[in-house]
């Protein structure tokens, strides 16, 4: 429906601009071709470049015939597709910290996640239908009171429970995922993978220079009177400005963070729990998007 609206407001689009009087201006084999000066309507998939080498005639002809091709492709040309997951992952809280003793008595630090109730397949999405293929998950079940009735409605449409948090993992295909399907813990990590780990990492207010970029200090002695600030920003008469970008005091933390390539150290199915090595953003009860490692030329094409 939205390729064939797109195709009906450029073909009217050019119908109206055939319809005004144009400046003088000639068209044949010997004159040099002239780009239009017409904005043509947003639509991906167009290539100006093959439509300005048409004469005004056969141009109308050009872009209905493009914006078919457009609309027929395989990718639609209607969604920007984001980054692609190695994987379907799993949402899970984080519990805290610990040490775990391997068997050759090292010490290494970890940090427990946990699972609650949830991680269930409340939509799979294609190619043919929305234009991108994803799996959508939810996780933390929750009180009917606490959701909106469009929020019931769409997770009732597949009979799932009602959950708090939806997230979606766009992967390259999705085969093997049903709608109300359980995504089991054991099933999806083993010890010894690679994990990305996405969370809201933890608020540290405004702070200066220092803490936020680690940048050094000046003297302490010595009559000094730039001990902790901030020191020049750019020179004064060009550019006269401070670029864009510039690393100065401000908000840090209280984003979002994603820590790459951490190793799963052990999985407990009986309390639904992972230890994972190496520290992830935010305070024990955030909430943590964990996927499989995304390595180039290995589960993630390199082009």
């Amino acid at each position: 429906m939205a390729a064939a609206a797109s195709i009906s407001a450029v073909s009217a689009s050019f119908t109206a601009l055939s319809l005004q009087k144009t400046p003088t201006t000639s068209f044949n084999a010997s004159s040099p071709k002239v780009a239009s000066s017409v904005a043509l309507p947003a639509f991906h998939g167009l290539k100006a470049s093959n439509l300005y080498s048409a004469a005004p005639s056969d141009l109308h002809s050009r872009v209905v015939s493009q914006c078919a091709v457009a609309a027929t492709s395989s990718s639609r040309g209607v969604v920007s597709m984001s980054s692609v997951e190695a994987g379907v992952g799993l949402m899970g809280t984080k519990m805290g910290m610990m040490t775990y003793f391997t068997e050759d008595g090292i010490a290494v630090p970890c940090t427990v996640v946990g699972f609650h109730e949830g991680n269930i397949v409340t939509q799979v999405k294609t190619d043919a239908t929305d234009g991108y293929t994803a799996v959508q998950v939810g996780y933390r079940r929750v009180r009917d009171r606490k959701l909106t009735k469009p929020q019931l409605g769409h997770l009732n449409k597949v009979g799932a429970i009602p959950m708090r948090h939806l997230q979606e993992f766009r992967v390259v295909s999705a085969e093997g995922f049903e709608p109300n399907q359980r995504l089991q813990l054991e099933e999806m990590f083993k010890a010894g993978d690679l994990i990305d780990v996405v969370g809201d990492s933890i608020g540290k207010g405004f702070q200066g220079g220092i803490k936020r970029y680690n940048f050094a200090r000046g003297q302490m002695t010595h009559g000094s009177k730039s001990k902790r600030q901030l020191g020049s920003i750019g020179a004064g008469t060009t550019p006269g400005r401070v670029y864009p970008g510039k690393k100065m005091p401000g908000q840090m933390g209280s984003g979002r963070t994603k820590v790459r390539k951490l190793e799963i150290v052990k999985v407990d199915p009986e309390l639904r729990a992972v230890l994972i090595k190496g520290s992830v953003p935010g305070k024990p009860g955030n909430l943590l998007r964990i996927t499989p490692a995304k390595i180039i030329g290995k589960n993630i094409p390199k082009n």
